[in-house]
């Protein structure tokens, strides 16, 4: 998650840019002298975010994937699948009897759960779906334009199973494209502990996949994205993955749609006064569990409520069973900021640009009203990210790295593509026609304005 070239890490001083604006001045850290215009860091992290962009050795290696699975195809994929996942099953794919039985050997209340979770994104990816209509209008006498939402035909979700088997991931991609109207949904998943992930499967399946792949890591996205032997292409990728599955799609953006590109998991808390310092520690160490490179920040109007939650981080991490990938989350990237008032925490929260910002604040929607940057708002203590990213209907698959500032996350419009089409009737081409005939003349496009000027000769009578 690359740190914008316009903001400054604390410690560092406001410098001019390239063009000579004044950087962004850093917050103070806690003992500077005060001043009214900086937030006060008592926790800053130790470094820049680790981000998604890779390191010259996983681009490479990455590429060296790609073309391998390119060039041999089924051979190529069976040799890497037992090469990093020690998987060489008879055929990747999973014949329906074998989902049946793995559906069948998950308990009865984890698929209660996983119907839960897909009935809930179902549900809103539907009413989301609503919100976009295909559109005719007559702009100008006898000029009609229009745009129809035509779903992407194929679609390949990729469902992540490195330190955890991401069962709601399959929720998040297979069903919001199965709303959108996606034809053909191709789902992999890696093998755990040398066998299919039966949970996982499940939610698979009751997601709607028509085809599931015991196959993980960059040689599952290329089969899906280049096809094999034994795997048609798709034309779309969607899904999370670590930094090799990230560069992955990197490099195969073009050749196949993607829906982002996702770095480590962030998690921002904004809280006041009223918060509960054990719900504020528990709500950040969640997402810190991610991984040892997930950011995790709290910006907060009373320095009271920081201090407290710092206590009671470190309460938390002594008994936490994931300890030691939170606690390494939090020792690195955690940051705690104090600001003077919550127009502030709002400049802050936007300046961040994080993935998942939580509202723990007297009015909460005094944040919905006015944040610009961020995947997902989590509105009062009611609701969490853990809800997000498991339950509640939100899709998780959301923009890190201060993505944001340009883009949300997975959802049933990203499967769509939008086309437009146009009709005149005769008399409205001789119009249209004649403005654009002067345009090409302008541009120097000859050949498109005898095709204008065609139109002129056809219907307006012109020599």
């Amino acid at each position: 998650m690359p740190r914008s070239a316009s903001s400054c890490r604390p410690g560092e001083h406001a410098r001019r840019g390239p063009a000579g604006d004044e950087a962004e001045p850093p917050p103070r850290r806690a003992g500077e002298e005060a001043d009214e215009t900086m937030p006060t860091y008592l926790k800053e992290a130790a470094g820049p975010p680790a981000g998604a962009a890779p390191g010259a050795g996983v681009r490479e290696a990455v590429q060296a994937i790609l073309e391998a699975v390119a060039q041999r195809g089924d051979a190529a994929v069976r040799e890497l699948s037992a090469r990093y996942d020690g998987w060489s099953p008879p055929t990747f794919r999973l014949a329906p009897a074998e989902v049946e039985a793995l559906v069948a050997a998950v308990p009865e209340e984890a698929l209660a759960a996983i119907r839960f979770a897909c009935t809930q994104v179902r549900r809103f990816a539907e009413a989301q779906r609503q919100t976009l209509q295909d559109l005719e209008v007559e702009i100008a006498p006898g000029v009609r334009l229009g745009h129809r939402h035509i779903p992407v035909a194929s679609v390949g979700a990729y469902v992540p199973g490195g330190r955890y088997p991401m069962v709601a991931s399959a929720l998040m991609s297979i069903v919001t494209a199965r709303v959108a109207g996606v034809s053909r949904v191709v789902a992999c998943t890696p093998p755990q502990g040398g066998r299919p992930p039966a949970a996982t499967v499940a939610a698979m399946a009751l997601a709607g996949a028509d085809e599931i792949y015991v196959l993980g890591g960059v040689q599952a996205v290329a089969a899906m994205a280049l096809g094999t032997e034994s795997l048609a292409p798709v034309d779309m990728l969607v899904g999370p993955g670590n930094a090799y599955v990230t560069e992955a799609k990197r490099q195969l953006y073009g050749r196949v749609g993607i829906d982002l590109l996702a770095g480590p998991t962030e998690v921002l808390v904004i809280a006041d006064e009223t918060a509960d310092p054990e719900m504020v520690a528990a709500d950040l160490l969640a997402q810190a569990e991610h991984g040892p490179t997930s950011p995790a920040a709290l910006i907060t109007t009373s320095e009271r409520l920081g201090r407290a939650t710092l206590a009671e981080v470190a309460v938390q991490l002594e008994r936490l069973p994931t300890a030691a990938v939170a606690g390494a989350a939090w020792r690195d990237y955690g940051q705690v900021i104090v600001v003077r008032d919550e127009e502030e925490a709002v400049a802050e929260a936007d300046r961040l640009a994080y993935e998942h910002v939580q509202v723990l604040t007297r009015e909460p929607r005094f944040f919905l009203e006015r944040l610009r940057n961020y995947g997902s708002l989590f509105l009062g203590p009611e609701t969490c990210v853990t809800f997000g990213d498991k339950a509640i209907g939100t899709n998780h698959i959301l923009p890190t790295g201060r993505a944001s500032r340009y883009t949300g996350g997975l959802w049933v419009g990203k499967f769509l593509k939008t086309c437009t089409y146009q009709a005149c009737t005769p008399a409205a081409s001789v119009v249209v026609a004649e403005q654009a005939a002067r345009i090409c003349e302008l541009e120097g496009f000859t050949a498109h304005k005898a095709s204008a000027e065609l139109r002129l000769r056809r219907y307006g009578g012109r020599v």
